[in-house]
């Protein structure tokens, strides 16, 4: 729908969108008589016929005379066959048979109705689906019930398909009964005013039906004044019916946004239904079965009204109108307002009824003859007049498609053309003067392609041209016609542009699909009528005498605010700034909770969250604290101390908290968390929370529901206490809180908020600080929930007849399922639920292979996603499926997608009515053996645990989970299991954190030392192991690892030195020039092994990390994961009895050492020290974290510190100040 022009109120809220049923659609009873069967042969025609005996007279149901049944000359899709009911009737049904004792039947038909056998719409179920199957052999009858029913006096059926062995043939009736019609001409200047007495019943509500058919795309229906200049208007506005609401103090009432309009293409000149009901501030609109609830914002309701309603223009006598609109030019039909016939009162001059201009009770106006330019290849081609110095062509066109070839002239010999077409949605006129000329374009109009009604008028006369666009004189088009270019002498409309005498057709430019009407030449309107029966041009792929274009945005299957567009054949959704993807917007991009954030590796940080997938729920942001079990952390706007004087019971403090997200947001967060947490700061001096004499609460929280709560932090709800009297520690025993007391002095009751069913707190009252020296303040953190217990629910299946049960899937227009997996099973079936003929299944088909299928009506369809290895293999693997009225998806894991387009103008509704069976089928067969976890369906978690206690075969929970999380502990962090999920154990690794991923480092300043005792580290064993070592044995290293990160200006250096109770040792220490220098001394008779590095001058303040990897006399380098050698050892393979690591200054050198390793030791390091780790010691993880004996610091402090995080330069000890730890000697 385009824009409408006023600036918008924002007076009308929308509350809800529905499309009615069939039991609400009409009325179907006792309307089900035949229709057909006493009607004279005259009432039947048709396209053509084969014979006499094969005329449309003979098309009777069950009859056999003639040849039995209609059959045409020709079997194509342009053949119709016609009946004329005699009167507007209200058809229920259809049925069709072959010719009798035949080869010749219809296998689909389309169905079509009019009242004047002109302008003929086509039938649409309520699904939007156009045809109907037929019969499969010439005698048995097919019925169809009209859903919804129809009101016409002219039926046509025109076959689509046809037994492939014979002929088209048909024999055909339909059902229902009388209708009942009062209708009212109004000619775009006339109204009605109708003056009633008002009901002052307080449950009264005013209710208006009526029926309206009209050519113009705006105009008033009804319209009712207020007090002070309110009003209530339902007015057409570029063919859609819009619910204005103004009040007196407004601007000029416009249109009040896409939540008060309904419906789109209402200017079609077919019978449109609007219910209307007005109860206090609510508003329930209906039009064509589609039914909207609107809130009108402020006071107005039906009783502030006058007691007169206006139909057809705005008609108030003796008031002031506050703005005008068009008047409604077209008939409206059983106009009834609170159960009054209007129309009925009007015909007899009913004192209530007052009439402005000239109105008729009968709907007779001339119809036009539409054309329906079904395809790219449509086209009709129309003579024009030789010999003549002028020409005019006109016409009006409406379409959805932004290009497309309009019209194009055919040129004398020698002489060029004209070329009329749209581009990007403006009009485009092309000239050229020879065929092999290039064009001349002149553009006029924008936004063509918005689905309404535009004329064009073009007049060529001495050589100018003029293009007039919807009758706007300013904005025509003229351009001087280049010598030799004629009118032509044929106008073709749509196809495509031929560029020479042939065929072939030029591929710049497409052919137009749309509809056009009021087609004439030089001032002559042309007969189409005559065109369909080939007495006139000639024309292919038309549907003339009706406009098959649809508003595919309407119902809008864009989900979650996503914009939808639409070319003539498909609706396209952007979902641009949605936070959804997918064809119609219905996948969130965001993830439902920080526990699944966690599990995909992400850090701590500010994330979007979307707790119920693809439900209602926007994404909010909150801040994951990724933890071992991590923390969602919802702030809000009131984090500051407050401070509170001088309030009492009348005038009390009252804070109100708002969230970063809404009510409902909180609600789905607190629900999927397994436990939430607030914490409130309540200090008081001289304020009590309770008055001890009767017990009156002083001052009290609000939680989530808006219910009072007097109990504080660390009590339960039914306590009343605050947590000094949970815990009998009150300064006052007498009373259950310190501030009771009611002490001259600063006191608190500062706990933490730990039932969930009452977070957040939404509201603090304080109303006792108005004594002398009375004061109190409090502080609210953040809401903080831990974990998401419903990523972790899950069943595990011990049989293949074992399933569970749950109440039918609800996803009729769109469905998505998602859930967790493993198994050791070759097959399986996840999930199924049934319908009568509708069904969708997700089924593991073989080890490589998952496979999503379902039916909505248009046959079985499937989607399948292939694995290149098997998925049967004990892990967690993800799969994703959905279907909407686009498409349907299936993803396993991060595999590709494996997509299906839906059909155009198929079954859209998913209909089930079985049990939804999880892990199983209905007949027990191929059942899913293994566990599914997390199992979603429209973003709603099924609670597989709970049904799973009460399930033989079937067990609640799931273990074995590092199978498949196993890879995001990092850095020798081994995966340990828990009940719901898994946990990184850092214990011996240098890293820490969620994933053993975040570096421990230090900050070492001048004369700091760290030393580890390998001896409390290695345990008591033979000399078989390699990494066995004891100050009381004598074991022997083959092998270590060792790895670091280091940033320093400063040389020498010493890095890192490890020292043995047999005077080996292994020192690495920058040198002078900042080169790194291995020295490996493994024999007590030998000088050490040293090897220079001369990789850069590692001493440049930047973070260099190193690793070291010795396999008996092989030593390998790596510096900065890029820079590697490798040299051999002459003074041993064996490390014997490892004794101690030295990172800092060497306190106790000894004798054996080397002189530069004794100079580097000396002056020890400064700078940063991070991640280090040999074998599986970690010495800075033992030396920063207490009750670790294994290491000892000595001299100045060690401070832990983020140094080793990998940006910026040298951190100076100044910086280390707010460190959250420090060591310090003692000595």
């Amino acid at each position: 729908m385009g824009s409408v022009p006023g600036a918008f109120l924002p007076v009308i809220l929308l509350l809800s969108a529905k499309s009615w049923g069939p039991a609400m659609a009409g009325n179907t009873d006792n309307c089900d008589k035949p229709l057909m069967s006493a009607l004279p042969p005259s009432s039947f025609s048709s396209s053509s016929e084969l014979s006499s005996s094969h005329s449309p007279g003979f098309a009777r149901l069950n009859r056999r005379d003639g040849a039995g049944g209609w059959t045409p000359l020709v079997s194509d899709k342009n053949q119709w066959l016609q009946i004329d009911l005699g009167e507007r009737v209200e058809v229920t049904a259809v049925a069709t048979q072959g010719g009798y004792g035949s080869s010749d039947w219809v296998t689909s038909y389309l169905l079509m109705f009019s009242d004047s056998s002109r302008n003929w719409k086509q039938y649409r179920r309520e699904e939007g689906v156009s045809g109907f199957p037929g019969n499969s052999n010439a005698d048995s009858v097919v019925h169809h019930r009209l859903r919804p029913p129809v009101e016409a006096r002219h039926l046509r059926f025109l076959p689509s398909s046809w037994n492939p062995d014979g002929r088209i043939g048909m024999r055909v009736e339909a059902y229902g009964c009388p209708y009942r019609s009062q209708v009212i001409d109004f000619d775009g200047k006339s109204s009605l005013l109708y003056r009633f007495v008002k009901n002052t019943s307080s449950s009264a509500k005013d209710v208006i039906s009526l029926k309206f058919k009209t050519m113009q795309s705006d105009g008033v229906l009804l319209h009712r004044e207020g007090r002070g200049g309110d009003s209530v208007t339902l007015a057409l506005v570029k063919g859609t019916l819009f619910l204005l609401v103004g009040s007196g103090d407004s601007s000029p009432l416009s249109p009040s946004g896409p939540g008060g309009a309904l419906g789109s293409l209402l200017d079609d000149q077919q019978w449109h239904s609007v219910h209307f009901e007005h109860s206090h501030q609510l508003v329930n609109l209906t039009v064509d079965g589609r039914s909207q609830q609107f809130r009108v914002w402020g006071d107005l309701s039906q009783e502030d009204l006058d007691p007169e309603i206006s139909f057809g223009g705005i008609l108030a006598p003796g008031k002031s109108v506050t703005f005008q609109r068009k008047n409604f030019d077209g008939c409206l039909e059983n106009i009834n307002f609170n159960g009054e016939d209007i129309i009925d009162l009007a015909k007899r001059h009913g004192p209530q009824i007052l009439v402005a201009g000239t109105i008729s009770f009968s709907c007779s106006r001339p119809q036009p003859v539409p054309i329906t330019f079904l395809s790219a290849g449509s086209h009709l081609e129309l003579p024009g007049t030789l010999g003549q110095d002028g020409a005019t062509v006109s016409f009006q066109f409406r379409t959805w498609n932004s290009a497309g070839l309009l019209l194009s002239s055919r040129p004398h010999q020698g002489s060029g053309g004209l070329v009329l077409a749209l581009h990007d949605g403006t009009l485009r006129l092309g000239l050229s003067s020879s065929p092999g000329q290039a064009q001349s374009d002149v553009t006029a109009g924008v936004g063509l392609n918005d689905g309404q009604w535009h004329s064009v008028s073009l007049t060529v006369k001495r050589n100018q041209l003029r293009v007039t666009l919807d009758h706007d004189g300013a904005a025509s088009i003229h351009a001087a016609l280049p010598v030799g270019t004629g009118a032509g002498d044929t106008y073709r409309f749509g196809g495509c542009l031929r560029p020479g005498s042939g065929p072939e057709c030029e591929g710049s430019l497409s052919g137009f699909q749309g509809c056009l009407r009021l087609v004439s030449i030089n001032a002559q309107e042309v007969d189409l009528i005559s065109v369909q029966r080939g007495a006139l041009g000639n024309f292919s792929h038309l549907q003339i005498d009706a406009c098959g274009i649809l508003d595919r945005c309407l119902p809008n299957y864009c989900e979650h605010g996503g914009r939808c567009s639409q070319t003539w054949t498909a609706f396209h959704c952007d979902c641009t700034s949605t936070g959804y993807a997918g064809a119609t917007c219905h996948h969130s991009l965001y993830e439902q909770s920080c526990e699944a954030h966690r599990h995909k590796g992400s850090p701590s940080g500010l994330y979007h969250l979307d707790p119920d997938g693809s439900g209602p729920l926007e994404p909010f942001p909150a801040f994951c604290n990724i933890t071992d079990v991590p923390w969602t952390i919802l702030q809000h706007n009131g984090s500051t101390f407050t401070r509170v004087k001088g309030t009492d019971r009348e005038n009390p403090h009252r804070a109100t908290f708002q969230y970063a997200a809404t009510a409902e947001q909180l609600l789905a967060t607190i629900t999927r968390a397994g436990h939430c947490q607030q914490e409130l700061e309540f200090h008081c001096r001289r304020s009590r929370l309770q008055d001890a004499r009767d017990g009156t609460s002083l001052s009290w929280w609000v939680g989530r529901s808006n219910e009072t709560h007097t109990y504080w932090g660390g009590s339960l709800p039914e306590a009343q206490k605050c947590t000094c009297g949970f815990a009998g520690t009150c300064i006052d025993s007498r009373y259950h809180c310190n501030c009771d007391a009611d002490r001259d002095e600063w006191t608190n009751d500062t706990g933490v908020l730990s039932y969930k069913e009452h977070l957040p707190v939404m509201q603090i009252v304080v109303t006792d600080t108005a004594h002398r020296s009375s004061e109190a303040a409090y502080r609210l953190g953040p809401l903080l929930c831990q974990g998401d217990r419903l990523f972790w629910n899950s069943a595990s299946f011990h049989t293949e007849a074992s399933y569970l049960h749950f109440p039918t899937f609800q996803g009729e227009i769109s469905a998505d399922v998602s859930f967790f997996f493993k198994t050791m099973a070759s097959s399986g079936v996840f999930l199924e639920n049934l319908g009568i003929t509708d069904f969708i299944s997700l089924e593991l088909r073989s080890p490589v292979e998952v496979t999503f299928s379902f039916d909505v009506g248009n046959g079985p369809c499937e989607v399948t996603v292939q694995a290149p290895t098997p998925l049967n293999d004990n892990r967690w693997h993800l799969v994703r499926a959905e279907r909407n009225v686009k498409e349907a998806s299936l993803q396993v894991d991060w595999l590709p997608r494996g997509t299906r387009a839906a059909p155009e103008d198929g079954h859209m509704l998913l209909q089930l009515n079985s049990q939804l069976f999880v892990g199983g089928t209905a007949t027990r067969q191929r059942g899913f053996l293994g566990c599914i976890r997390s199992l979603q369906l429209n973003g709603e978690t099924l609670d597989l645990e709970e049904r799973a206690k009460v399930t033989p075969g079937v067990e609640p929970g799931c273990p074995g989970h590092c199978s498949t999380y196993g890879h995001l502990c990092h850095n020798g962090g081994r995966c340990r299991e828990k009940p719901h999920g898994f946990s990184c154990d850092c214990e011996l690794s240098a890293f820490t954190g969620p994933f053993c991923s975040h570096e421990i480092s230090a900050y070492f300043g001048p004369g700091s030392s760290v030393t580890y005792n390998f001896h409390e580290y290695y345990p008591l064993s033979t000399n078989s192991s390699p990494h066995a070592a004891s100050f009381q044995g004598d074991v022997t290293l083959t092998r270590e690892l060792i790895t670091f990160s280091f940033r320093t200006a400063q040389t020498p250096s010493l890095l890192l030195y490890v020292d043995s109770f047999y005077e080996e040792y292994l020192s690495v220490i920058l040198a002078r020039n900042g080169s790194l220098q291995i020295r490996y001394k493994l024999d007590l008779h030998q000088d050490p092994d040293v090897f220079n590095f001369n990789f850069k001058n590692m001493a440049d303040g930047q973070l260099h990390r190193v690793k070291i990897s010795r396999e008996e006399g092989v030593v390998f380098v790596e510096v900065n994961q890029k820079s590697r050698r490798q040299v051999s050892l002459s003074s041993g393979t064996e490390f014997n009895a490892v004794k101690s690591l030295v990172l800092g200054k060497i306190l106790e050198p000894g004798g054996h050492v080397d002189a530069e390793t004794a100079r580097a030791g000396a002056r020890g390091f400064s700078g940063c020290l991070s991640a280090v780790q040999f074998e599986r010691a970690a010495p800075l993880k033992a030396a920063l974290r207490p009750g670790r004996p294994r290491a000892c610091w000595c001299g100045v402090p060690v401070a832990a510190s983020d140094c080793g995080a990998g940006g910026g330069g040298r951190r100076g000890a100044g910086a280390h100040a707010r460190a959250s730890r420090t060591f310090r000697s003692d000595g």
